[in-house]
């Protein structure tokens, strides 16, 4: 039976070969990180990345020399070939790479079509081309409802991967999705800025009531791992996180700072979703996290509650950052980006 438990490290084994798209950007790092902790003897875990200068850098914190089964590919999700190529004898894919700035998006659009849609499509050709046996694509909290172009690109991703499981044929393969919120410290979010920002004196807020799902990179991690040895395969998996109100982060950070409203930016949220109440009729919930089911009626939500221990959401259920039943204080936020953001 699947539970929600965190997952056991021991499935995490030497003979696995790991593929990580994006795999030099925060999320990436820390994952390998984590495999290469509990299995440095791995056969083989890739690093897939198009910035050779991160890869450089990532290099001189975990050298092959040490890590002999780890290896680092330049290449890009927008080029099919080289993913076919990439993925010769990979069993587990974790698709990490994306462009995720909102208002790059606003401005660039193709640009992220071309990365988070064409390029998930890509890799999903490049596994079935090849003997990939679990697929794991991140999302984010903005593919839900979305009104700005990165989150209708993630969600067109989302869409992407679990209708990949249709055209599996007989392959021992299933794709799965896992969408969470802000991650705690990553690069170009709230945190890290403020934290820059607080020597000035200002920290500007955009709107004052404005509320984000927050998450940090090792529960993402544990996620991840979680899915890998859980997930059926068609579903998007939601964590169950508390939120923070945007003026409880300021505080945390600056008290002593002056705090300008400067209005929202381009394609921003007051509020985030990660579950609307348009999909409850096809979720369940499945202990420390809920499972978003392809809307094909009741025979699916059942099938999967056969394998999994959970039960279906109340009808009208949504998961909104701003109604949220777990609000992070603002000690809680000094106490967590003491302990996962600054330190490192």
């Amino acid at each position: 039976m699947m539970t929600s438990k965190t997952y056991d490290e021991t499935l995490i084994t030497d003979d696995m070969s790991i593929f990580v798209t994006g795999g030099t950007g925060s999320f990436g790092q820390a994952f390998v990180k984590r495999v290469l902790d509990q299995c440095p003897n791995i056969q083989r875990l890739v690093v897939f990345s198009r910035d050779e200068l991160k890869q450089f850098e990532m290099q001189q914190l975990f050298p092959e020399s040490k890590y002999p089964g780890l290896r680092y590919m330049l290449g890009d999700v927008r080029d099919r070939g080289r993913l076919v190529r990439a993925l010769e004898g990979i069993d587990i894919v974790v698709h990490a790479a994306a462009l995720k700035q909102v208002v790059a998006a606003e401005y660039n659009p193709m640009e992220y079509i071309n990365t988070n849609v064409l390029g998930a499509e890509n890799l999903i050709e490049a596994c079935l081309s090849n003997k990939v046996k679990i697929v794991i694509a991140l999302s984010t909290d903005k593919a839900a409802a979305p009104i700005n172009l990165y989150g209708a690109t993630k969600l067109c991703s989302d869409k992407l991967f679990i209708a990949a499981n249709n055209i599996r044929g007989s392959r021992d393969l299933r794709f799965s999705v896992v969408r969470y919120g802000n991650v705690m410290g990553s690069r170009g979010s709230v945190i890290p800025f403020f934290l820059k920002a607080r020597s000035s004196g200002l920290l500007p807020i955009t709107d004052p009531r404005m509320t984000r799902f927050n998450i940090s990179l090792d529960d993402g991690v544990n996620m991840v791992l979680w899915s890998i040895q859980n997930a059926q395969g068609a579903e998007i998996l939601v964590p169950k996180i508390p939120s923070y109100r945007i003026l409880d982060v300021a505080e945390a950070i600056g008290p002593e700072c002056e705090k300008p409203v400067v209005g929202i930016r381009p394609g921003e949220k007051i509020h985030e979703e990660m579950i609307t109440s348009s999909d409850s009729p096809n979720t369940v919930d499945i202990g420390d996290y809920y499972a978003i089911l392809p809307s094909s009626g009741d025979d699916v939500v059942n099938d999967y509650l056969a394998k999994a221990v959970g039960k279906r959401v109340d009808t009208d259920f949504s998961y909104n950052s701003g109604t949220n039943d777990h609000f992070l204080t603002v000690d809680d936020l000094r106490e967590l980006i003491a302990g996962h953001v600054v330190k490192r």
